[in-house]
């Protein structure tokens, strides 16, 4: 057996003594001012998401942390209220920030002034994460559930912008997906390895079984190059086998993906060969052309997350 390092040697530290680059100043709301996004097909991916839940179909969001980041919660836990999203899923670092926002109402620190002290990560609170994983174990949780819960039952002081705690409150599935060593939270001595993987794994058949659900409705990546495109092919291909077996497809449904990188518009329903770097953007080869390939249909919507996401909002709602 290999050494390991000894966690018990580590020293944490109070959020209050972090510098936090983000406070709850950067949430939108229905009501916040906004700067809208011209992109023709949010309109179309609006009256894409009313249709399929109007018919019962899945309106899944698969987020990075960067779109809460933004300040769009709010915007997506309305959503959530009024029925027209059905299952967010998150990463881990998503979950993070919004545990620590719901907490302090501050979240995000400077990887390169913490990491030169080594403290990068290790604020005791933000452990909580790990005590809820713990107890979601015992309780036979979804990660993203026993967050939520411990959110909402522990009354943190900004719950009611937490999307963890409102997903717990209105019993509309949001999960984390997480890559274990990936978060801060791995770095604490209270951290369960047992516990982050089987409650994570939860959320992954939680996701599957929403998956299932699919035909004819929407998923939309935001934000999310690894997390989003690679959970998203993994469950797709259980519930089409499923399906299979049981005369059903779920093929015919949209996708979009939304992202910052720059993509040639007239050929995103083919894919990029090999030797084109856009070849290794998992969002593109999988949401956009392989899994849409026979009866879907995909969008590309290029911005920021504080223009794109507030635009298809309100572009719902007016529908």
């Amino acid at each position: 057996m290999f050494k390991r390092f000894d966690r018990t040697r580590l020293r944490l530290k109070p959020l209050a003594e972090r510098q936090h680059d983000i406070t709850r100043a950067c949430f939108l709301y229905p009501e916040s001012a906004y700067t809208p996004c011209a992109d023709p097909a949010l309109p179309t991916l609006a009256g894409r998401i009313r249709t399929a839940r109007a018919g019962g179909a899945a309106v899944i969001l698969m987020l990075g942390a960067h779109v809460l980041r933004k300040g769009n919660g709010p915007l997506i836990i309305d959503l959530m209220r009024r029925g027209l999203v059905s299952h967010v899923a998150l990463n881990g670092a998503g979950a993070i920030h919004d545990y620590e926002l719901a907490l302090v109402g501050e979240t995000c620190e400077s990887v390169a002034r913490y990491v030169r002290s080594g403290e990068f990560g290790l604020w005791s609170e933000t452990g909580g994460i790990n005590t809820a994983a713990i107890d979601g174990m015992r309780d036979s949780l979804g990660l993203g559930e026993a967050i939520g819960r411990r959110i909402d039952e522990g009354r943190f002081p900004y719950a009611d912008t937490s999307v963890l705690a409102a997903g717990y409150r209105l019993q509309v599935p949001v999960t984390v997906h997480v890559s274990i060593g990936q978060d801060i939270v791995h770095e604490h001595p209270g951290c369960d390895g047992a516990a982050i993987g089987a409650t994570s794994y939860a959320d992954f058949l939680v996701f599957a079984e929403s998956v299932c659900h699919l035909e004819g409705g929407v998923l939309l990546s935001i934000g999310t190059a690894v997390m989003g495109p690679e959970v998203y092919l993994k469950a797709l291909t259980m519930a089409r086998n499923v399906a299979h077996q049981e005369g059903r497809v779920v093929r015919h449904f949209t996708t979009a993906v939304f992202d910052l990188v720059s993509l040639d518009d007239d050929h995103l329903r083919e894919e990029a060969p090999k030797s084109d770097p856009r070849y290794y953007f998992r969002p593109y080869k999988t949401i956009l052309v392989r899994t849409v390939a026979d009866g879907g249909e995909s969008h590309y919507v290029q911005g920021d997350h504080a223009h794109t996401v507030p635009t298809l909002y309100h572009l719902i709602l007016e529908k």
